[in-house]
């Protein structure tokens, strides 16, 4: 286990701040981006339920939460956070909070979500219920347990898996207690992207997992690998958008979601030129972008309940 560091007093904070930097408040958008979509795709299918559809939203961000304070947690203790760190601070290996606390409220997040998840399945089914245990296991199967698959290269997997396919599919039974295939459809590109910020954030701890023995997918095929797998999440993500427009799957009005296109270029170059904590601000740019790329396609298709093309 890495030897806990001392917090400097001069930049001491309080405790709430202390967690809300454990919160990591700029991941939240992720979160909540896979939600909109499958509220959007109950709205354009006539299932729409408001209730549902706000405890949906703070399961996912309870989930989220849960999972930085456990992804926190079990970093410092397998020793992944070591010298001088690139991402935000830890509340864990600065010594801004115990790691007993820090796992404490972990679990506590954890049962606010599932109480979220248990009126879900009150209203919508047990199947609820199981994705919530599968996702909670996920968010701490990260980096902790026996089986690290964040340490083994499976981090875009299972991001694709339930930011994409969980969270639509999800949100979208919760409301409807059915799934659809444009539900399906949608959850792709959404998933794709935000496997495109878990990217981008391994790009940027290359050189740090390595020593860590952390192996992600920027670990064991290196750095300019890396970089053409994040254009390439983005470039099929949109692609997926564009063949649903033109074809029966979706309405047409869900390719203003390609309003959103200018702002991958910038973020594209930074990935190829920049490394480092210059990458922070990409990242927090590819969070925003993929809010607002999702925001764009709900909006598609709610226009297309109200205004029908073809």
């Amino acid at each position: 286990m890495s030897v806990q560091t001392k917090p400097d007093p001069s930049q001491t904070i309080s405790s709430f701040q202390a967690w809300v930097l454990g919160a990591r408040p700029k991941t939240l958008p992720a979160a909540a981006a896979p939600v909109l979509i499958g509220c959007a795709v109950a709205f354009a299918e006539g299932g729409f339920r408001w209730l549902p559809a706000l405890i949906t939203l703070l399961a996912a961000l309870l989930l989220q939460i849960g999972a930085n304070l456990a992804n926190d947690y079990f970093d410092f203790i397998k020793g992944a956070d070591q010298g001088e760190r690139l991402g935000p601070t830890r509340v864990t290996q600065s010594g801004l909070l115990a790691p007993q606390t820090v796992r404490t409220g972990m679990w506590i997040t954890f049962v606010l979500a599932a109480f979220c998840g248990i009126y879900l399945a009150w209203v919508s089914g047990w199947w609820i219920i199981v994705i919530g245990i599968l996702a909670i296991l996920a968010a701490i199967a990260y980096t902790g347990g026996p089986f690290p698959y964040g340490y083994k290269g499976l981090g875009e997997i299972f991001v694709f898996l339930f930011f994409g396919l969980a969270a639509v599919g999800g949100t979208y039974y919760a409301q409807t207690q059915t799934i659809s295939w444009l539900a399906v459809l949608s959850s792709f590109p959404v998933g794709l992207m935000i496997c495109a910020i878990l990217v981008i954030n391994n790009l940027r701890d290359l050189d740090n997992d390595r020593k860590s023995n952390k192996n992600t997918l920027a670990v064991k095929f290196g750095k300019h690998w890396t970089q053409q797998e994040f254009i390439a999440f983005l470039a099929l993500a949109y692609l997926i958008v564009f063949l649903m427009g033109i074809s029966a799957l979706a309405s047409p009005w869900i390719l203003i979601s390609w309003l959103s296109l200018p702002f991958i270029f910038p973020l594209s170059h930074s990935v190829i030129h920049d490394s480092g904590k210059k990458l922070n601000k990409t990242l927090a740019g590819m969070g925003q972008l993929t809010l607002l790329f999702s925001l764009l396609y709900s909006i598609g298709l709610i226009l297309a309940v109200y205004f029908p093309i073809g």
